[in-house]
């Protein structure tokens, strides 16, 4: 259950109640900030006085849920959906949970979750009719549950389609994924397009170059990053994939160049992918080049931020021989 990790975090928080107390509010800010150290103890402390404030057990469950201690986020979603039974986003927080736990224990003791976790996103989506979240969990526990425990295609379908009439995109892709799941790349193909058609996200611009890319189709890859990254030129790590796509095929040389300038140019950590990996796609474009000198640059550059990484050692040795 990859997606469910994805579908919870980050998190919007939709819980009851209200308070005032400046050391909650201040939790608040760091929690908003991402600060879930900082917001941890003093909601801890806001609990012991109110016990079962939605909104601070909630925000626990969140913080717990960040940090991958999916004990302690159950044991606090479990009690939302105890004292608010009929909030349909505290089941699909709970059942979220419990399936990125069922992922970390081994497959015998993750058996005896499937109920509940089943369970618990079908009742979010039958409180609430529109819970987009909770349809895709449901796609992704049937289409990936073997069929001898509850796996189904069919039932996949059935979300996918429920999926289709909240929001076309989402319905897409759903059916996208189900057929890329299910080794079916035309049909993926179809769906993946008509996301872009219709939606035009930048999620539904890396389904697609993803999807071509897992099936050996780069100078398509490159097309769609091409297009990608010109309509929304500010999202950085569009830069670095058509870079890396050029680096790695030798194709779209000088795009990629180009790209990967910007990438390193514009680089913040949220872009997810070191700088040191963009010097490495570079000294790999300039090796296509047949230019020695400037790949010997860049690879130097990779590993002078990290000595020990394998793919620049390996890449060193290649120009070397030119």
């Amino acid at each position: 259950m990859k997606w469910i990790l994805f579908l919870l975090f980050p998190i919007c928080s939709f819980a009851q109640g209200s308070t005032s107390d400046s050391a909650f509010a201040k939790a608040e800010t760091y929690f908003n900030n991402k600060k879930y150290t900082q917001a941890e103890p003093i909601f801890q402390s806001y609990l012991k006085q109110h016990p079962n404030d939605f909104k601070t057990l909630e925000y626990l469950g969140d913080i717990y849920g960040y940090a991958e201690d999916w004990d302690e986020a159950i044991d606090y979603y479990e009690k939302l959906v105890e004292l608010a039974p009929k909030v349909a986003n505290y089941h699909y927080k709970y059942g979220g949970v419990l399936g990125m736990k069922a992922l970390a224990i081994n497959k015998v003791r993750a058996l005896g979750l499937i109920g509940d976790i089943k369970e618990a996103f079908i009742t979010a989506t039958e409180l609430d009719p529109t819970h987009i979240e909770a349809r895709w969990a449901l796609v992704e526990f049937y289409i990936q549950l073997p069929g001898i425990i509850g796996g189904s295609e069919s039932k996949a379908k059935r979300y996918a389609n429920e999926l289709s009439k909240l929001s076309p995109v989402d319905g897409y892709l759903a059916h996208g994924y189900i057929a890329e799941y299910n080794d079916r790349p035309k049909d993926a193909e179809y769906n993946y397009k008509k996301a872009v058609e219709v939606g035009g996200s930048v999620v539904c611009y890396t389904k697609l170059y993803e999807h071509y890319e897992k099936n050996k189709a780069p100078n398509k890859a490159l097309e769609v990053l091409d297009e990608a990254r010109k309509k929304y030129n500010s999202e950085n790590r569009l830069h670095y994939q058509l870079g890396k796509i050029a680096g790695q095929y030798g194709i779209g040389l000088d795009q990629g160049i180009e790209c990967l300038d910007k990438y390193i140019m514009n680089y913040s950590p949220a872009d997810g992918v070191p700088k040191d990996w963009a010097y490495y796609r570079l000294a790999q474009i300039y090796r296509h080049k047949m230019e020695k000198q400037k790949a010997e640059v860049w690879i130097s550059k990779a590993l002078e931020d990290r000595p020990d990484f394998k793919e620049a050692l390996a890449e060193k040795r290649i120009i070397e021989s030119l």
